[in-house]
């Protein structure tokens, strides 16, 4: 696996948005039934091609406590009727988590991220008005992740390397 650096980003004001407007048909539903199943269905879909991990040995309790909470909210992107990715969002205190975000393998590569992102900033925001809206990602996701989070307006304030 070699050395992983992780990268956190953060957006202070809305008006920060650099917005990518174009769906290219994608469509994106809050999941309003919370349902911990369909977040482990959409966490290995998008997550597996990137080692995602974390949640794999999870119980479902661990699960439902997790999502089926108030502080969490979901979101899926459809094509075509088909689901091509998701976005979980953590509220604390005043700021937004983008907890998870990513696209299925079939769906990357199509300019489809910048978005589904811009979407998911926008959403963030509109949350009972946070203060910072903030994500990390790392070099073991997609090779333009850490440039889509730059391009939609995100600054990176901590970067940690490790084994």
């Amino acid at each position: 696996m070699g050395i992983v650096t992780t990268y956190y980003l953060e957006m202070k004001s809305a008006a920060s948005l650099k917005e990518k407007s174009d769906a290219q048909g994608l469509e994106i539903r809050e999941v309003e039934i919370k349902q911990f199943e369909f977040n482990r269905f959409l966490y290995d879909l998008v997550g597996s091609q990137w080692q995602w991990t974390e949640r794999l040995s999870w119980s479902d309790q661990q699960w439902k406590s997790c999502v089926e909470v108030e502080d969490h909210r979901t979101w899926a992107a459809y094509m075509q009727g088909t689901p091509a990715g998701y976005f979980e969002l953590r509220r604390e205190g005043r700021e937004v988590e983008i907890l998870y975000f990513g696209l299925a393998p079939r769906f990357t590569g199509r300019g489809l991220g910048g978005y589904m992102l811009s979407e998911a900033i926008k959403l963030a925001w509109g949350w009972q008005e946070p203060e910072r809206v903030w994500v990390h990602t790392c070099t073991l996701d997609h090779e333009y992740a850490l440039a889509n989070y730059k391009a939609r307006g995100m600054e990176l304030y901590r970067v940690e390397t490790e084994p």
